[in-house]
């Protein structure tokens, strides 16, 4: 039999993504042209994601609709926050499954270029002052990612460890209170500031951050290398490795949409 597609889109994911599309009812009068189904525009911009391809080369012949009307759907659905709740839904059936680990969470930064520009866009130090912008995420211990922002390339990975902690939304799944923070929060050096770990410590998390000008051989790589692995996955999706969004919602949706396939993955490969 042969493997689908990785844009492809199973009736299990549908089920979850369809209640969180808007409703859009047709005019009985004046209806104008029939609108494109929801189902085949998102595999569109799945195509987008998973290949990197400019949206007005985007192939007719697979049914997905023009490269217009996909990137009008999700500018409109970016709009409607579907992509936060689709997060925020995941993330609890991934607790209902026992999946996630709050023992611990790691964070980590990572540049990409930016030939476009646009806002939330920086000299990169990395890539000799050209423009970029860099990826923040924070996983939870088995490297599921529990939130992610962008900045510009020239923002500090440290400036972003408290809105990392601040973004993880609540998380249901189980009776009782919803989860939010971990019990442990793990950096690299380049999270080494005395301020920031009084701040995480104010949000009740314990900061294990590794000291500048000290000896390799923390330990903290045996447990925090999830984050790098997160990534590494991210960045398989072609159109995260490169920003070609002007507009940074776009691009957020881009990432938001790569981790929430991640954690779709996890769900599947656990339920199997």
């Amino acid at each position: 039999m042969a493997r689908p597609k990785p844009w492809h889109v199973e009736d299990e994911l549908w089920a979850v993504i369809e209640p969180l599309l808007p409703k859009n009812e047709r005019r009985t009068r004046f209806a104008g042209r029939k609108r494109h189904p929801d189902r085949l525009v998102f595999q569109g911009i799945l195509f987008v994601l998973h290949t990197g391809i400019a949206w007005e080369h985007l192939p007719q012949e697979l049914g997905f609709g023009s490269g217009m009307t996909c990137w009008r759907r999700l500018a409109e659905w970016t709009e409607a926050r579907v992509w936060p709740r689709l997060h925020e839904v995941l993330l609890a059936k991934l607790r209902s499954a026992n999946v996630l680990d709050f023992s611990r969470a790691a964070v980590d930064g990572s540049h990409i270029r930016a030939p476009k520009g646009g806002s939330k866009t920086g000299r990169s130090p990395v890539d000799r002052g050209r423009a970029g912008s860099k990826h923040h995420v924070i996983t939870d211990a088995t490297g599921i990612p529990l939130a992610a922002t962008l900045t510009g390339g020239n923002r500090n990975d440290v400036t972003q460890l408290i809105p990392l902690l601040q973004a993880v939304p609540r998380v249901r799944g189980k009776r009782g209170r919803p989860r939010r923070r971990p019990d442990v929060v793990m950096g690299d050096r380049g999270y080494d500031d005395d301020k920031f770990r009084r701040l995480v410590w104010a949000l009740g998390v314990k900061p294990l951050i590794a000291r500048r000008g000290t000896e390799h051989g923390s330990g903290l790589g045996a447990q925090r290398w999830v984050v790098e692995r997160a990534f590494a996955h991210l960045h398989w999706f072609r159109r995260l490795r490169i920003r070609w969004e002007i507009r940074d919602d776009i691009h957020e949706a881009f990432l938001t949409l790569g981790c929430a396939l991640i954690r779709w993955r996890r769900l599947v490969s656990t339920s199997r």
